[in-house]
């Protein structure tokens, strides 16, 4: 049995999520069933993390088991040649048998787009997240590296079937920062790993911020074990897009 490790590159506009639903079309179910037609049998793909319906991707990482001999540039080329042209394999390779993308992953990078002036161009609605109201730009850049570090993100994070394990919610961030591109405020946020919508609730809190709606204060305290409620709105899916996963 051979072990492969590929990247994987789409827009999530028209899926919902990665994760195989029943029904619903998905980007490990596609990824799946394209590979499960080369090998001629079942075939699991493992995804680095699930991305939500809506969420990009430019570097998810993913791996699977298969028998086929095939050399991994014609493998690549022949699952792209069965997926819909909105998620392209970038690369793929043999990997140890040991690999896992989610359990051995180091960190993991992710942006988000916000686009700020009156008229957002046909071409990038469906990649940003479209704001023309006010907002206190300056304020959010200052806030933004406050998430640095070991928190505790529980008001950062959506319900999760998962919550019943009762796994922490202590997250590292490595990198926090926001700035301000022509007519777009872009964030980048890179950690050890993120919970559900937390990069989405994160934006949502340095919104209320440039809003006026939260302060230093308020955006620390949403960061301290035991805060009760919600740190702020998650924003749409469309601004998300997964950069990379590192190893």
């Amino acid at each position: 049995m051979r072990r492969i490790r590929i990247t994987v590159a789409y827009d999530g506009t028209e899926f919902h999520g990665w994760q195989v639903q029943p029904g619903l079309s998905t980007i490990q179910g596609w990824l799946e069933k394209a590979i499960a037609e080369i090998e001629g049998a079942p075939v699991h793909v493992h995804g680095s993390g699930r991305t939500d319906a809506g969420v990009h991707a430019l570097g998810q990482v993913a791996a699977f088991t298969l028998e086929n001999p095939i050399p991994v540039d014609n493998l690549r080329k022949a699952i792209n040649r069965l997926l819909p042209k909105a998620i392209r394999v970038l690369d793929t390779t043999e990997v140890t048998s040991e690999f896992h993308p989610r359990f051995n992953s180091k960190q993991k990078t992710y942006e988000y787009r916000i686009w700020r002036a009156e008229i957002c161009p046909p071409m990038r609605r469906l990649y940003v997240y479209h704001y023309p109201y006010p907002l206190d730009v300056g304020l959010m850049e200052q806030l933004a590296p406050l998430f640095e570090g070991e928190h505790d993100f529980s008001a950062f994070a959506a319900a999760d079937e998962k919550d019943a394990l009762g796994a922490s919610k202590v997250r590292k961030i490595y990198l926090s920062k926001l700035w301000h591109d022509k007519h777009e405020v872009v964030f980048h946020v890179c950690g050890s790993g993120f919970l559900k919508h937390m990069v989405r609730m994160m934006v949502g809190a340095l919104v209320e911020a440039g809003k006026g709606n939260l302060s230093r204060e308020e955006l620390l305290a949403r960061l301290a074990p035991g805060f009760e409620g919600k740190a702020g709105p998650a924003m749409p899916a469309s601004g998300l897009t997964l950069l990379s996963v590192e190893y």
